[in-house]
């Protein structure tokens, strides 16, 4: 879902072998960065010109020009970018879903041998590392990953005598407890739109959403008994015991935190990139974190990883300066930073520990990253998955009635497999 090695010396490693690229790799001139413009970006404009002032210091000739584009709009622009090259900038923060579809693209560079090369990317914990590598190739930096856990309700677990759920099964039956007693609340708010909610439970059963079979293919695995377990488990937390499907089945993650917010749900599962939407809301000094637990007492479901990345485009006329500076954007010492200025979480392994230790709140997050998280397929068929709403559908079908979970998840898989072979 975010360090520093020296400029000078990071750039020193970048091959010059750059040709069918972008042409050129040119030691001076301006080096062109579009970074994505966050709610409250001051903090980040005044990390990120820190790392650009030491840079130009480290490298004589040499501007970093900054661009803040709108998240919303990164897709059209960034797309946009790969093919224009003279208009293009050098370096790019983006999505790791994007990553896959990126590369396919066209617009990102090949940066495994630089990648190889950097002592840092030793402490990058495995997802970070998988969301910025397509084939064994790696096509960036990892610059910050944010997970989700299980946000409660301390003063209703108290009243009631409840305590933090040590599996899923017990989530499910101390969601329905606090529904027959809190009968205004959701046990625990949950949304048929929430994909990366939902997606810990199908992980934490053994379940898949795809397997590669090869040179960069998939083949869709939610129609698994495995999977069809985990799916069984989200959606049964559907019903007037826990949250009405009437209402839940149209919810997206959003609705989920918002709820838990408005003091109107007993649990939800949010990100650590939600605290600030507690705080804000009716529950604040009222909430407490755990890590989303397991099938298995003593296990934490499986978390995906989101997070943005750090890239170089193909286009770009000054590769080394590029990767260097990408290398710098992303590295511990700017990674800590932004952890200060926006909480966002480290993707090393050690500056995670060492900002933790810190900032207790974030615990329950880094422990849920150290359990092991997953990613989406490595495909830029991902994309077009998650636009078609193809995992939401099969959700709401199943909560709505319409369909059981062996149909909806082997319809859902037919829809997957169609978006793969494209």
């Amino acid at each position: 879902m975010a360090l520093g090695m020296v400029a000078a010396a990071v750039a020193g490693c970048a091959p010059s072998t750059s040709g069918d690229e972008g042409g050129a790799d040119e030691k001076s001139g301006t080096v062109r960065v579009w970074l994505f413009r966050e709610v409250g970006n001051k903090p980040k404009e005044k990390v990120v010109q820190g790392v650009v002032d030491r840079f130009e210091k480290q490298h004589n000739g040499v501007r970093v020009s900054v661009q803040y584009i709108p998240v919303d709009s990164r897709a059209e622009k960034i797309k946009g970018a790969f093919n224009d090259p003279d208009s293009a900038p050098d370096v790019i923060e983006y999505g790791n879903t994007d990553t896959a579809g990126y590369v396919a693209d066209g617009g990102l560079a090949d940066v495994s041998a630089e990648f190889a090369e950097w002592d840092a990317a030793d402490d990058l914990d495995p997802t970070a590392e998988k969301s910025v590598t397509v084939q064994g190739k790696q096509y960036g930096a990892p610059l910050f990953v944010g997970v989700r856990a299980l946000y409660y309700r301390t003063d209703v677990f108290k009243d009631l005598g409840l305590e933090p759920p040590r599996t899923l099964s017990e989530l499910a039956a101390t969601a329905k407890k606090i529904r027959a007693e809190r009968q205004e609340m959701y046990g625990i708010a949950v949304g048929g739109a929430y994909t990366y909610g939902a997606m810990p439970f199908l992980w934490a059963h053994g379940g898949e959403l795809a397997e590669e079979s090869g040179g960069g293919k998939f083949r869709a695995t939610l129609d698994s008994a495995a999977a069809k377990k985990g799916i069984k488990a989200y959606t049964s937390l559907f019903g007037d015991d826990n949250c009405p499907a009437t209402t839940c089945a149209a919810m997206g993650g959003n609705d989920t935190v918002e709820a838990f917010a408005g003091g109107k749900a007993g649990m939800a599962i949010g990100g650590d990139f939600n605290r600030q939407a507690m705080d804000d809301g009716a529950v604040r000094g009222k909430y407490a974190v755990v890590p989303l637990p397991g099938a298995r007492k003593g296990s934490v479901a499986p978390a995906f990883a989101g997070g943005n990345n750090i890239g170089v485009l193909k286009s770009s006329r000054h590769r080394s300066l590029a990767v260097a500076l990408m290398k710098e954007l992303a590295g511990k010492r700017t990674q800590e930073r932004l952890f200060d200025a926006m909480g966002f979480l480290p993707t090393f392994s050690d500056t995670r520990k060492k900002v933790a230790a810190r900032e207790p709140f974030v615990e329950p997050f880094v422990a849920t990253l150290d359990a092991g998280t997953k990613f989406v397929p490595a495909s830029p068929a991902w994309g077009r998955i998650d636009a078609a709403q193809i995992l939401p559908g099969m959700f709401q079908r199943i909560v709505s009635g319409k369909q059981d979970v062996d149909s909806a998840a082997a319809d859902a898989a037919g829809k997957m497999d169609k978006a793969f072979a494209r």
